[in-house]
């Protein structure tokens, strides 16, 4: 077995339930080693595992390394050997994104993006590294290009007409979204088509536009917010930013909806939607229970600094009715 195999499967066994569908090709071959890429979870990491031949099975009998960044480190040093290969970046990519590091993730992925500039599963797996990386859990124009080049090279590929909505609702192209959703209808099964109606009614809600279907629209899964600052609060720095976040009560971090305004903006009056969920496999309305709060942020970035303020957390049951009214 060669020395990159060792690499990859030790890293495999290293991050054992962290890893999703990789199959082991054997010694020579040049093919990629992705079979198929699973969506990333609320966290917005891929999860793999490690299947496929009767040499797999004796790779995960090998001893591997100790720990998961000790796996990174080794499959570092295997790509320094051979930098050309876009799937053991793509596999760094997913290591740095298990382990929370989102610029080496999203790096990981850019290199593997130019070796392999035309693979779909790719092209959309690092454009959302990319909104993992971004403060606000935007998709930038980089992600977009790549969510719009994977659109151009498999038309039918729902993941990136999905997230390419996503992109047009954070820039506020409500009616881009909608027809961008629209298209993806005819292809969906009639559960999940039913589902991006809902989406789509939205975004054409927000757009000013009638509904799709006459005196039919489907109500919205949303939570209308007021923030407001306290008189009494410090005085805020220039540059100051608020978030607006919705999360799982005792869950991950990570957002399941957020706005990102200008301190400025105060008192504030949004809607948080499915539009502003940072992923599409954790959104408000697949939840039934979400804790909302505000922060203010001189640093500018949604992960808590030093020296930020939050609001008291709001618990609130979906759907919900009613303004929630956050202080700051």
């Amino acid at each position: 077995m060669s020395a990159w195999m060792q690499v990859v499967a030790g890293l495999a066994a290293a991050v054992a339930a962290m890893v999703v569908l990789w199959p082991l090709r054997r010694s020579g071959r040049r093919g990629p080693f992705l079979a198929a890429v699973i969506a990333m979870g609320v966290a917005g990491v891929a999860l793999y595992m490690l299947v496929g031949t009767p040499q797999a099975a004796d790779v995960a009998r090998e001893e591997g390394p100790a720990s998961l960044q000790q796996g990174v480190r080794e499959l570092e040093q295997a790509l320094q050997r051979e930098p050309q290969r876009a799937d053991g970046w793509a596999l760094l990519g997913r290591s740095e994104l298990a382990l929370g590091n989102t610029e080496k993730a999203d790096q990981a992925f850019a290199r593997a993006v130019a070796l392999a500039p035309d693979e779909v599963p790719l092209l959309v797996e690092a454009a959302q590294a990319r909104a993992q990386t971004d403060p606000a859990k935007r998709f930038d124009d980089v992600a977009l290009q790549w969510l719009r080049h994977a659109q151009q090279l498999e038309p039918a590929s729902e993941r990136a007409g999905w997230l390419i909505g996503i992109a047009q609702r954070q820039r506020g192209q409500d009616a881009e979204a909608a027809a961008t959703w629209e298209a993806l209808l005819p292809r969906l099964e009639p559960a999940a088509a039913t589902a991006l109606r809902e989406q789509i009614a939205i975004a054409r809600e927000k757009a000013g536009m009638p509904a799709a279907t006459p005196g039919a629209a489907v109500p919205s899964v949303g939570l209308d917010i007021e923030v407001t600052l306290d008189p009494a609060g410090k005085t805020l720095a220039a540059g100051t930013q608020v978030f607006v976040i919705a999360r799982m009560p005792g869950g991950p971090p990570m957002p399941v909806a957020v706005e990102k305004h200008p301190a400025t903006a105060l008192p504030l009056r949004i809607r948080l939607d499915d539009g502003d969920s940072p992923m599409p496999t954790a959104t408000l309305s697949s939840l039934k229970e979400v804790e909302v709060f505000a922060r203010l942020s001189a640093s500018g970035t949604a992960s808590r600094q030093e020296g930020d303020v939050d609001s008291k957390p709001v618990r609130v049951t979906l759907p919900h009715k009613g303004t929630i009214k956050l202080v700051l």
